[in-house]
């Protein structure tokens, strides 16, 4: 056997080990409770390049593989929904040229999971994106309106990826929609005078709002990760985080990795009774 084919084998057998090393782990973990929601905001990418001294561009490229890892970890985890705030509304006052790469590498990273659609179905992985889409190139709306009709009947896991996203603006527009719901039931002809008045004495409840918002689909979050060590929300999920675990780990994004993830399920295991007791005093 030649070096390179015992360096492959190695390479085979040390990988082997590590998905069962891990497939043990996550065993150990599910004897708890395992969090069906985990959102993360992708901190630290450009402290990242800064500190490793490399281009930006390599440091977002190393935050997504850093990102594909953790989102197949909390598949394996039994997690039923991720969401990760990818881009912000904000993010537009960024220097155009890196405005200009990320949207380059979001539109290939589109047509890539384009490419890799019958592994996605093979897993059930539906992938749903979250935001003012309208705002964005409309290649990238394309193809993310590809991938989202493509994977919709996928229920195993869901993706959801916040682009042009702030929650106020979730918040807004779900506030909107439900004054023209509003309205149009007042304008309403069926049933005469009668539907006009009842829609006249409709108010606007909670239940009204979480129908209309973008992340309607997903469960309130469990878990919320901000890398880099940062407190702030940032504008992001405000309405699906009131009782919720915040877990900062001090690692700057593409820095994230398997232990980060566990401690933040065992730490939400340790507070689940809190945050239970909670949430049904909210409700």
């Amino acid at each position: 056997m030649d070096e390179d084919s015992r360096q492959r084998v190695v390479g085979w057998l040390f990988g082997s080990l590590l998905r069962h090393l891990r497939s043990l782990l996550f065993r150990v973990l599910s004897v708890g409770v395992i969090p069906k929601h985990i959102a993360f905001i992708l901190d630290g990418n450009r402290r990242y390049s800064r500190k490793m001294k490399i281009p930006e561009t390599v440091g977002y490229r190393a935050a997504f593989l850093a990102l594909v890892c953790v989102i197949c970890y909390c598949y394996e985890l039994g997690v039923k929904y991720v969401t990760i705030y990818a881009f912000s509304i904000d993010n537009f006052k960024r220097r155009p040229d890196e405005i200009e790469f990320l949207m380059d590498l979001m539109l290939t990273k589109l047509e890539a999971l384009l490419k890799y659609q019958n592994a996605l179905d093979e897993y059930g992985v539906r992938i749903h994106f979250v935001g003012n889409l309208h705002l964005l190139d409309s290649r990238i709306q394309a193809a993310a309106g590809k991938v989202m009709e493509a994977t919709k009947k996928n229920s195993n896991f869901t993706l959801l990826v916040c682009l042009v996203y702030t929650s106020t603006n979730e918040i807004v527009h779900a506030a909107e929609e439900c004054c023209k719901e509003k309205k149009k039931l007042m304008n309403g002809t069926a049933a005469g005078g009668a539907a006009a008045a009842a829609a006249e004495e409709r108010v606007i409840t909670v239940v009204d709002l979480e129908k209309h918002m973008f992340m309607g689909l997903a469960p309130e979050v469990d878990i919320l990760v901000r890398t880099s060590g940062e407190t702030r929300l940032s504008n992001f999920l405000l309405w699906q985080t009131s009782s919720c675990l915040l877990y900062s780990p001090g690692a700057l994004f593409p820095e994230i990795g398997l232990r980060h993830l566990v401690w933040a399920v065992l730490k939400f295991q340790r507070a689940h009774p809190y945050l239970q007791k909670r949430r049904i005093m909210v409700s």
